[in-house]
């Protein structure tokens, strides 16, 4: 079986409001109302979605067998300048963690830039050049 892309990913978060204020407005991702409930919010990312869910969902639906807050690390690709997405999540009080750096990813050569969101997630916001 040959897989072809990532459909959506979910993040453990403690305080759902506090995740969905952070990537809505930090990240422009619009929430899908028709996908949110008390426990799940879901954020467009591009073509992919990005469900917070919350660590009290209850145990009797499906999902990972031990959700843990704070033990992502995921890479976003952004189609803004690097120096512009540093004055961004400054205006935003957004602590950088690192970067920009190079580092390299499924298309190639990459600037990036190192940060956590409210759960201590790592995220990485990635630039290609010309892309």
């Amino acid at each position: 079986m040959k897989m072809r892309r990532i459909d959506h990913i979910v993040l453990i978060v403690s305080d759902l409001e506090a995740a969905r204020r952070f990537y809505h407005e930090v990240f422009d991702m619009p929430v899908l109302d028709d996908q949110t409930n008390d426990h799940v919010v879901t954020l467009r990312c591009g073509h992919q979605l990005i469900r917070l869910q919350s660590v009290n969902r209850p145990s009797d639906q499906l999902q990972a067998k031990n959700p843990t807050v704070g033990a992502a690390d995921l890479c976003l690709v952004s189609g803004d300048d690097p120096k512009e997405a540093l004055h961004h999540f400054k205006s935003y009080y957004v602590d950088v963690v690192e970067g920009p750096v190079t580092k390299y990813g499924s298309e190639g050569e990459m600037q990036s830039i190192y940060l956590r969101d409210p759960d201590q997630n790592l995220i990485e916001v990635s630039f290609y050049k010309n892309k």
